[in-house]
């Protein structure tokens, strides 16, 4: 069967107008145009669909009996193509991310509370993990756009937003509460707090010390990065932690930054990942988006929009 959706738009007009004339001019087509849509949908069917009333058309029985599931069809296509439309426009759909923990806890917020601003009735739906498991999460097409710690494959690619540094802070009544200077052979015997070991932080920490050839002194180990500053602003220990991670702290002076001299503070890349070669729907492209307005070209720095 070979009925395409011209025929089907033609019968049910004929249908309607009970006029061969009049549908032409509801579809702004020619009669004969009209008529042989008509004739070639009862050929596929292998039935007649019309007969002659009077000045008009009438549904044969068979006609009659195909009427409503024409209209359905139609009514199908027309909803599909109000829902692409409404996609397109992003009035619905759903955004599907994947994000590092730490950057989803300190980054994503202000990005998705722009996108939701702007696009209200999208769903959105976030995962996280390490940046390993949110590489895979898109490779497995799990997840449309991923904010990670920049990974490389050859399959994804890869855009860097901003470098996040190491601080090293301690709470305000600390001796070294705003001292600048410090050097890290002198930091030796303080009590440290260090943020969960399979973490890149805690290898940019580590990393930190061994180029001085110090032993840091461990006081505790944590898997919670805001554990981690409630340790350290009650007075437990210092700790090396992300300035993303921190940055209210020490606007309210909860936290204190100490600067250390003759090496620059460790850092890493935050990264907007999605596949390589393979083009995003709108919604994720309007998210992708926001991130470059907000990242990309402000040279890291978030700004507000």
């Amino acid at each position: 069967m070979n009925v395409d959706l011209g025929q089907l738009e033609a019968f049910v007009q004929v249908a309607n107008q009970r006029s061969f004339s009049r549908a032409a001019e509801a579809l702004f087509l020619t009669q004969p145009s009209v008529t042989a849509r008509i004739q070639a949908l009862e050929r596929d069917l292998g039935e007649r669909l019309f007969e002659r009333s009077g000045r008009g058309v009438r549904l044969t029985e068979v006609g009659a009996c195909f009427l409503p599931h024409a209209e359905r069809v139609l009514q199908v296509l027309h909803s599909g193509r109000e829902a692409i439309d409404s996609l397109r426009n992003l009035q619905s759909g759903t955004l599907i991310l994947a994000s590092a923990t730490t950057v989803s806890t300190y980054v994503l917020p202000g990005l998705l509370k722009t996108f939701r601003s702007r696009f209200p009735r999208v769903e959105v739906n976030v995962r996280t993990g390490r940046s390993e498991q949110v590489l895979q999460m898109l490779l497995s097409d799990e997840a449309q756009v991923g904010l990670v710690r920049a990974v490389y494959h050859q399959d994804i690619e890869t855009k860097g937003l901003v470098e996040d540094e190491l601080v090293l802070v301690c709470n305000a009544e600390h001796e070294l509460a705003g001292q600048d200077g410090i050097t890290v052979e002198q930091l030796g015997d303080n009590p440290f707090i260090f943020f969960d070991r399979t973490s890149s932080y805690y290898a940019l920490a580590q990393g930190l010390f061994r180029q001085r050839g110090v032993v840091p002194r461990i006081q505790m180990e944590l898997d919670s990065m805001e554990a981690t500053k409630r340790m350290v602003e009650e007075g437990l220990g210092l700790a090396l932690l992300p300035r993303i991670s921190v940055e209210r702290e020490l606007q309210t002076g909860t936290l204190v930054e100490v600067g250390i001299a003759g090496i620059p503070n460790p850092t890493r890349q935050i990264a907007l990942i999605t596949r390589r070669g393979r083009p995003l729907g709108p919604v994720a492209q309007s998210f992708v988006d926001i991130v470059q307005e907000m990242y990309i070209g402000n040279r890291g720095v978030p700004v507000a929009v």
